[in-house]
């Protein structure tokens, strides 16, 4: 009988010691409560917990990854559009991660939902199609510090989806179709004002030498010959003509005619 108690004795003290032992990995710690207070933060590796006095709250360090839900937000211009997250965060102070926040993944998950809404109503509709690695960073930002209290590091948010109705897609199309004709108009406009600007700029320099104008006159001409036409009307220049005119002799009596005189 003596016996059989002291194999069930040394079976039990056994049972205790391996309960005792405990095996934590690299990036798992152990926050030890003793009596109800806490008492350290222990691991990675072998630990020991001893039964009854105390107890060990596991905890992981690496990086999580946390799907914000689909919210509706309403722009600053109001315009409905249904906007979803994703957030990374890790525990850096098992101790507040613990002690501080009752569920550690549901307070961020809560607090992303609502620092999602208010950040992005705060932004224009072309603001956040646009501008979506500046409203990252501020929602990282607020994050970050709201749940340091809580031993969380937020290390980045990026907002995956902005999701419109039909009828502002429509509407969001048109515009960029009126902006793209409006750029189209207004090079086209440009372009006219260059080329009447080095037009004006040739007409001059041709007006200072008679000589060049006719020379650009025979030029257009021989352009014009080269094309298979059977007629062409081409307008002879009176600045061409008017040296050879000069030097045709004039009929007596005729204005600036010699005077023949008495024979």
């Amino acid at each position: 009988m003596f016996e059989y108690f002291g194999t069930l004795l040394i079976a039990g003290i056994a049972l205790v010691l391996l309960s005792a032992i405990k095996i934590l990995k690299e990036y798992e710690r152990g926050v030890i409560f003793q009596l109800g207070r806490f008492y350290k933060v222990k691991g990675p590796g072998l630990i020991i917990v001893i039964p009854v006095i105390q107890q060990m709250v596991k905890t992981d360090l690496r990086i999580v990854v946390m799907d914000v839900p689909t919210q509706d937000v309403i722009s600053q211009d109001n315009v409905s559009v249904k906007v979803n997250a994703v957030v990374y965060f890790r525990i850096v102070d098992p101790e507040r991660a613990i002690i501080q926040v009752e569920n550690v993944f549901d307070a961020t998950s809560q607090l992303a939902q609502t620092t999602l809404r208010s950040v992005l109503g705060k932004h224009d509709l072309d603001e956040m199609l646009s501008e979506r690695d500046k409203l990252n960073t501020d929602i990282q930002a607020i994050l970050d510090q709201q749940t340091d209290n809580w031993g969380i590091k937020v290390t980045n948010v990026e907002i995956k989806h902005v999701d419109l109705e039909p009828s502002m897609v429509r509407a969001i199309a048109q515009q960029a179709e009126a902006e793209r004709a409006r750029r189209a108009k207004v090079i086209h406009a440009e372009g006219e004002m260059q080329a009447s600007q080095k037009l004006l700029e040739a007409a001059q320099k041709l007006s200072r030498e008679p000589q060049a104008m006719q020379l650009r006159y025979l030029q257009t001409l021989a352009q014009v010959a080269g094309e298979k036409t059977n007629t062409i009307v081409f307008p002879l220049p009176l600045d061409l003509v008017a040296p050879l005119l000069q030097r045709l002799p004039t009929k007596p009596g005729e204005p600036g005619a010699p005077d023949g005189g008495d024979a």
